[in-house]
């Protein structure tokens, strides 16, 4: 067996395993009816991105569940790939063009097209390779992209079938639009940003009442030659006898416009009347449309103003032509004020601009199984966790809109529609749709426009599976491996990819079967999202937000999942602290020393399977430590299948820190010490810590894949196998990790019945030890060896401490432990088996001690306070379960025992 090194180097040992997984293709998934499968697609990152902390935490998540199933015999496959991203792929292509002073029209769309192919096979797939530096598991060989042509021709044979099915039409209506990139925007693909700018009081003069007018608020003065009218509340009495009436608009072509009632207006804002332009703003659009009004777009696509804007505006630039329309205000005597003012606005996500509310020809969708989508989360078929997301996305489905799908870019699936040439394109007549096109294209011309990218990331989960070809979904394993079980995303995109895949699925997936075989996944699980200790989202314009890649060359890959994970519970927003990546590097450390130690004690003998180290315990020789240290081990095993059942990842690296690092190292490790020096109980106890470290090496493997897999053969759980060139069937993978009922019983085969109780005394010895630390440390006498301690306690507390004197005199740091009937004057702390005394009282500040012990007074005062009250709720009372109410006056019983002690030492001291 090769030696265990004295220090750990992370880089290396990565490195050389991730290689042998990848030659050994280790990660391969397989078709195998006797295991239940286990499936998991990736959310497809950008293939424009890079590793940022949120894919770390997002992929190490999927990871951890992958190794865990493959552990439990599952048979998994994780499939990777990469979303084309339309717009952010065409703007990084596009930023480049620019740098030698041409742009896309320069190449026309093909050969720009060939440009942005050239772009992602060059650069396209970093996130991928960064990844496999995480450590992912993938079934790499599945790695699929969007744009990919089995891909793309899925994707178009979902358009077709949904225009058939009647669900996608083509219509004017209110968009997201970029000026820049000149296309439809998604809600995701905007960003809300806070912008300081002003708010203008401007007045309307009534028509046939002249020096009468009614005042508006607006941020936008330049729109107001797209005005159409003014809207008031139906209630408001301020309006009541003007509505219905018109007032001249006072700037831009001259025009009178009604005054108009709708309850969408808000009276409480501004002056409770409201401009209505409807081409540039979601809410007068509804307006307009309720009322019957014009609609009149000021802007062009590029966001100059246009003639409509009038001769003073026109050709201007919309901020530019802001300023301009004060201006023209101020001097017609309609601008009453300006007064700073701040409010959020939408910026397009790639261009940084602010996007503008814009009136255009797109196609759109209506949702497909809209009620189905509801009962398949609201029935409990797919699980949301947290569970408090089912509700937003409820909700969502209830006041559901449709779907914009057309984007005007040139990268992306190009629509299936085709036009016949000369004819009138507003007439469907004159469609041809189809995946291939038109028998005649000669005669016909393609649609321009392309499918958003979220039309394609719909349908993930199936169409990396082969479907609707049968023969390549048999090949890719559809029909075991679907539904997928786990779906590992943020909650950001709910709406525009959770949402839309369970509605995909549900419509196209084995029509006429139960709902429950139609569903895309089975859970899904929502991460939170990583903020800087300010609270702020991390991001690469505040500048924030840490490389990974950095901390994995500084902390390791292992540290970086580990640490990630142990600071993220379960939904919930994440304060990045580097030092706890530091600390998952330390527990790394930590494993790696702890399993030296164990090397350099002795040979490990049969290691090969958790029986045949089970045969070698020796249960006659069994003493509290040895049993309470395997109960523990039981109950760790038996908490991680609740944390993997509950998704509690964080509470998972908690509990595996804590035994092995609080149970394991720091107490079963130090007190085995003395039994390694006797010939008759050092082969036991080295066979225990064999089973440990087997055991937590498994549970430790999906979250530390790295070292893990190196200690496995290092440690001889490997077998035979050599250490740097196992053969795959020896990878810790491929182990079985014993359940908590199974490892129980393997140890029962092998003679050995734990005895509960064991742990639960040697519990309340490692209480005493760390108390005894706690008050030596108070009075600044840790590191001292050669401090007496007196114990004040009841006979049946001191013969479970005469028991032990010797180790816990050794564990403590104390020259002797001795038994007391009083003592006065000394500094104490209490334990459940007794009060501990320093006898130093002649070193010690007394008084200090005084203001010490009176602060515990206090805050044991509090807990009492607290307990009394809820046992004198009655609703408690009545509704809690009698073990929950018994273990509450406990509790209570122990609270005021403490107080007495406390109270006791207090009067002590004088």
């Amino acid at each position: 067996m090769a030696e265990i090194t004295k220090s750990y180097e992370p880089r290396d040992v990565e490195k050389k395993w991730y290689a042998a997984w990848l030659e050994a293709k280790a990660f391969a998934s397989k078709v195998d009816p006797a295991r239940p499968a286990y499936s998991i697609v990736i959310p497809p990152p950008n293939v424009t991105g890079v590793l940022t902390m949120g894919h770390v935490l997002n992929n190490s998540i999927q990871d951890i569940l992958i190794r865990r199933a493959r552990l439990e015999g599952k048979s998994p496959v994780w499939v990777p790939g990469t979303d084309h991203a339309g717009i952010a792929t065409q703007t990084v292509v596009e930023r480049e063009l620019r740098k030698q002073k041409k742009t896309r029209h320069d190449f026309g769309r093909e050969k720009f097209l060939e440009k942005v192919w050239e772009w992602r096979h060059e650069k396209g797939g970093i996130i991928l390779e960064q990844l496999r530096r995480l450590g992912a598991s993938c079934d790499w060989d599945r790695t699929a992209f969007t744009m990919d042509p089995a891909y793309s021709k899925r994707v178009l044979h979902v358009f077709v079938e949904l225009f058939n099915r009647g669900y996608i039409y083509r219509g004017k209506r209110m968009v997201n639009w970029c000026p820049v990139s000149l296309t439809a925007l998604s809600d995701e693909e905007v960003i809300m940003k806070p912008v300081n700018g002003a708010l203008y009081r401007v007045r309307y003069e009534l028509v046939d009442q002249p020096g009468r007018f009614i005042e508006v608020k607006t941020t936008r003065p330049e729109t107001i030659p797209g005005d159409v009218a003014i809207a008031v509340h139906p209630e408001d009495p301020r309006y009541a006898d003007i509505i219905g009436k018109k007032v001249r608009r006072p700037i831009g072509p001259a025009a009178e416009i009604p005054i108009i009632a709708d309850n969408a207006v808000d009276r409480a804002f501004g002056t409770g009347a409201l401009k209505i332009t409807p081409a540039h703003d979601k809410v007068d659009y509804e307006v307009g449309q309720r009322h019957k009004l014009p609609a009149i777009d000021v802007l062009q696509p590029n966001g100059v103003l246009n003639e409509l804007a009038g001769s003073e505006l026109a050709g201007m630039d919309r901020f530019v032509g802001r300023k301009r329309a004060a201006e023209l205000l101020k001097e017609r005597g309609a601008l009453l004020e300006e007064e700073a003012y701040s409010n959020n606005v939408g910026y397009s996500e790639r261009a940084d601009v602010p996007i503008e509310p814009r009136l255009t020809e797109q196609w759109w969708l209506r949702y497909p199984k809209i009620e189905e989508a509801k009962a398949a989360v609201r029935d409990g078929h797919i699980k949301f966790h947290p569970e408090r997301w089912s509700k937003v996305y409820l909700h969502w489905l209830e006041n559901i809109q449709d779907w914009c799908i057309s984007r005007q870019l040139w990268w992306g699936h190009r629509i299936p529609v085709w036009y016949r040439k000369g004819a009138d394109r507003s007439d469907p007549k004159n469609w041809h749709v189809s995946v291939d096109g038109p028998a005649d294209p000669q005669n016909w011309e393609q649609e321009d426009d392309v499918l958003d990218t979220w039309a394609s990331s719909w349908l993930w989960p199936f169409a990396t599976m082969g479907w609707p070809d049968q023969a390549e979904m048999k090949q890719a394993g559809f029909d075991y491996f679907y539904p997928t079980s786990t779906l590992v995303t943020g909650p950001d995109i709910i709406f525009f990819w959770v949402a839309r895949m369970i509605m995909a699925g549900l419509e196209f997936v084995r029509p006429g079967e139960s709902l429950e075989r139609r569903i895309p996944f089975r859970d899904v699980y929502f991460t939170g999202i990583i903020r800087d200790q300010q609270g702020r989202k991390m991001s690469k314009s505040l500048g924030n937000s840490p490389d990974p890649l950095v901390l994995i060359d500084k902390y390791g890959a292992d540290g970086l999942r580990f640490g990630i994970i142990s600071i993220a519970p379960q939904g919930q927003d994440i304060r990045f602290q580097e030092d706890r990546i530091e600390g998952g590097k330390n527990f790394c450390n930590k494993l790696w020393n702890a399993c030296r130690f164990r090397q350099m004690s002795g040979e490990a003998g049969d290691n090969a399977s958790l029986a045949a180290i089970a045969a070698r315990l020796e249960p006659a020789k069994f003493d509290a430590d040895d049993h309470a240290i395997l109960d523990r081990l039981s109950a760790t095993t038996a908490e991680l299948e609740r944390c993997f059942r509950e998704f509690e990842f964080s509470a998972a690296v908690q509990a595996l820190y804590s035994f092995f690092w609080g149970d394991f190292c720091d107490w079963y490790v130090e007190v085995s010490k003395a039994k390694m020096q006797a010939a008759e109980t050092k082969a036991n106890c080295l066979a225990i810590q064999d089973v440990v470290l087997r055991q937590t090496l498994l549970l430790l493997h999906p979250f530390v894949p790295f070292i893990t897999e190196e200690l496995w053969g290092l440690l001889g759980y490997a077998g035979n196998e050599s250490v740097d060139a196992r053969k795959p069937g020896a990878f810790i993978q491929n182990a079985r990790l014993e359940t908590a009922a199974e490892f129980g019983a393997a140890l029962q085969r092998a003679g050995l019945v734990l005895d509960r109780s064991q742990s639960t005394a040697v519990e309340g010895l490692k209480t005493f030890v760390s108390q005894a630390r706690a008050l030596k440390a108070e009075h600044n006498l840790a590191s001292r060896r050669d401090v007496k301690l007196f114990v004040t306690a009841t006979d049946a507390g001191w013969a479970t401490l005469e028991a032990n004197l010797a180790k816990l005199a050794r564990m403590a740091g104390a020259a002797e432990i001795t038994r007391r009937e009083s003592v006065e004057g000394a500094p104490a702390i209490v334990t459940p088996l007794g009060t501990i005394y320093l006898d130093l009282a002649s070193t010690v500040d007394v008084g200090a001690e005084k203001a010490r012990l009176k602060k515990e007074l206090d805050l044991i005062a509090k807990h009492i306070a607290g307990t009394e009250a809820r046992l004198a709720n009655q609703a408690f009372v009545s509704k809690a379960p009698p073990a929950v109410l018994e273990g509450a006056k406990k509790q209570l019983a122990d609270q005021q025992a403490k107080r007495a002690e406390l109270e006791r030492l207090l009067k002590g001291l004088g």
